[in-house]
């Protein structure tokens, strides 16, 4: 039950990148593409019936961590705490921003909900980014399951690192550049005329950046964490994950250089769940490292909730996610098309 938990919450987070990295995209990349106040609007209208569905998932996402590894979810609120009050108001910033957006008609009340909606979006991609890095390189764990991270030190990774150093950095950056390509990608798809050429030329640019950075942080990744390699050397079939995202990125390049469309969003999704799948899969068992003494790291094992527990749990997990498939799909499929500006 503690393997089939696992699964279940690393779907549900690369679910919620893929539905919520969208609409970030589309935030970090509006002020450049959008020229217009028509064209603001339609990159809003792209996300609005969504955006607030979209952010569901990651509550969904962090219930079900509470209720199947509540050591972890422990152990990562208390250590974390810093880093989760900024997502929480970063947010708060976005959505603030997008419906306060529309009450004044005037000059400067406008342009300035935009530059917060497209800077709430680019640093929380950033630390979303910054978090995954700490959850492949491990935090500093104590014989009692917790920790405590600054900020940042000097950056380096070994030592005493803090939340931030040149490797979570790194990490954050590429999250930025792949959710800003996911973003135009999702603009392109929805969108008509000068502002789909120019998120098109947008997504382009950023492909080179992306599969720069993919492969920087592929190569730091087996070097700083060992358990990288020790799994996908006992369990070669794990490469699978890795050729789903290089073949999500070619497919978005390639649909992208055509016309872009929904063949090239979706090559776009299925990069980021085979890259989130390869981080899964390579630190598993653990759900988070530890550094220094790898011994107090968090496994799926010793995380986990009581194995009755788990099992009731399903069984409510499975209509409950159903229903919020079923009406996501519904939401998509109604909304799909072009957008206006109305």
């Amino acid at each position: 039950m503690e393997i089939i938990w696992f699964c279940l919450v690393a779907i549900m987070i690369a679910g919620y990148v893929v539905l919520d990295g969208f609409d970030l995209g589309a935030g970090i990349i509006h002020l450049f593409v959008a020229r217009t106040e028509s064209e603001h609007r339609q990159v809003l209208n792209s996300i609005g019936p969504v955006w607030d569905g979209n952010e569901v998932w990651l509550l969904a996402g962090g219930g079900t961590l509470y209720f199947a590894f509540p050591a972890l979810y422990s152990a990562a609120f208390s250590g974390f705490y810093l880093a989760l009050m900024i997502v929480l108001w970063l947010l708060m910033l976005r959505g603030i921003s997008i419906e306060f957006r529309n009450h004044i008609d005037t000059e400067v009340w406008k342009p300035f909900w935009d530059v917060v909606f497209g800077g709430a979006s680019a640093v929380l991609a950033l630390v979303f980014g910054v978090a995954l890095g700490n959850v492949v390189r491990g935090v500093p764990l104590d014989s009692t399951g917790f920790f405590f991270l600054p900020l940042w030190v000097d950056l380096s990774v070994g030592g005493e690192p803090g939340i931030i150093d040149w490797y979570t950095l790194l990490v954050g950056i590429t999250g930025f550049f792949v959710l800003a390509l996911h973003g135009c990608l999702w603009v392109a798809y929805r969108t008509s005329d000068a502002l789909h050429i120019r998120s098109r030329q947008f997504a382009q640019r950023a492909w080179w950046v992306v599969l720069l950075l993919t492969f920087a942080i592929t190569y730091f990744s087996f070097r700083i964490q060992p358990n990288l390699g020790a799994r996908f050397s006992s369990d070669p079939w794990g490469f699978v994950f890795p050729a789903l995202a290089l073949a999500g990125l070619g497919g978005a390049k390639f649909f992208g250089n055509r016309g872009g469309g929904l063949h090239a969003f979706l090559g776009s999704s299925l990069f980021i769940v085979g890259m989130l799948c390869s981080v899964v899969f390579g630190v598993f068992p653990y759900v988070l490292p530890g550094i220094g003494k790898p011994d107090y790291g968090l496994t799926v094992y010793n995380a986990a909730a009581a194995h009755y527990g788990l099992v009731v749990g399903l069984w409510w997990w499975i209509p409950g996610m159903l229903l919020a498939t079923a009406y996501s799909v519904f939401t998509y499929r109604r909304l799909r098309g072009k957008v206006g500006s109305n």
